[in-house]
């Protein structure tokens, strides 16, 4: 019988244990935290560097059975399926956000603004207002604010990002033909616009902030302009922080052109990082 039809079983592992007890310090950490707690902040940060002790102690043991061969192809499908569910749920996640912007703009709006069916609301409580996108709401929760306009630095991370996919495609090529060059500065070129983009995303974030008066307190539009681009920020550092640990493991030699599924789920994640942030720049900045 081949090695590839016998059923792999990894050998027994701590390091589950070790993630639960930092989730469990993380969850009690900052909610305790947000709820007046300050020495629960360190409780959280703990809980912060347990996971990532947990994170390089797992895939360092998933790393070293991957290039020691103890996989077969049916723990290569094993791992896609794995990569595919783990995708759908971030497909999921964002659109709860989404259809949070859609239903905001789309009927909870419109209803205090008087629509068809809800005429009175808007006459007896709120009279001056104007169904209109984007606003704070008819109490003008917040205060007066400025609209992050789609130009400048929204337009120049959409540059970035696009740039970025087409580049992890090219070093995707350059794997599969063995072209180790190529693969190594093209892989670099990601991870490199994945962190421009983080960063101009922080200038963006400040200049919202202290010049536009965009808070995450300025009403619906602030709040869901900051958890869309926010969250979607935060996925771009952790898919940049994997592009960078690819890159590392191409540096010592990793990966064959039949052997690299760790860097194809890293471009599938890339990719999908960068379709959500192109129905951001729409929905968000334009619309």
């Amino acid at each position: 019988m081949s090695n590839d039809e016998h059923y792999y079983v990894p050998e027994s592992s701590h390091w589950p244990i070790v993630g639960a007890v930092g989730l469990l310090l993380t969850v009690v950490g900052v909610s305790s935290w947000l709820n007046g707690s300050n020495p629960a902040y360190w409780v959280f940060i703990a809980g912060l560097l347990v996971l990532v002790f947990m994170l390089i102690g797992w895939f360092g043991n998933v790393i070293g059975e991957s290039e020691g061969g103890a996989y077969n192809a049916q723990v290569d499908a094993s791992f896609r399926m794995g990569m595919f569910w783990f995708i759908f749920s971030e497909v999921m996640f964002f659109a709860a956000f989404f259809g949070a912007l859609f239903y905001a703009r789309n009927m909870a709006i419109p209803w205090l603004g008087g629509s068809s069916n809800n005429f009175f609301t808007n006459l007896l409580i709120w009279p001056s207002f104007e169904s209109t996108w984007p606003t704070n709401g008819p109490a003008n929760v917040g205060g007066d604010y400025e609209v992050m306009k789609p130009f400048g630095l929204p337009l120049i991370n959409t540059a970035l990002l696009m740039t970025s996919s087409i580049t992890v495609t090219i070093a995707h090529h350059a794997l599969l033909h063995g072209k180790r060059a190529v693969l190594k500065t093209f892989l670099a070129a990601t991870f490199l616009l994945g962190f421009v983009f983080v960063y101009l995303q922080g200038v963006e974030y400040m200049h919202a902030y202290h010049e536009l008066n965009l808070k995450l307190t300025t009403g619906i539009y602030g709040s869901t302009f900051y958890l869309l681009t926010g969250f979607h920020g935060m996925h771009v550092t952790l898919g940049a922080i994997m592009l960078t640990i690819i890159w590392l493991r191409v540096m010592k030699g990793h990966f064959t052109p039949t052997n690299h599924f760790a860097f194809e789920a890293v471009a599938w994640y890339w990719h999908f990082v960068d379709v959500v942030w192109v129905g951001l720049y729409v929905f968000v900045y334009w619309l």
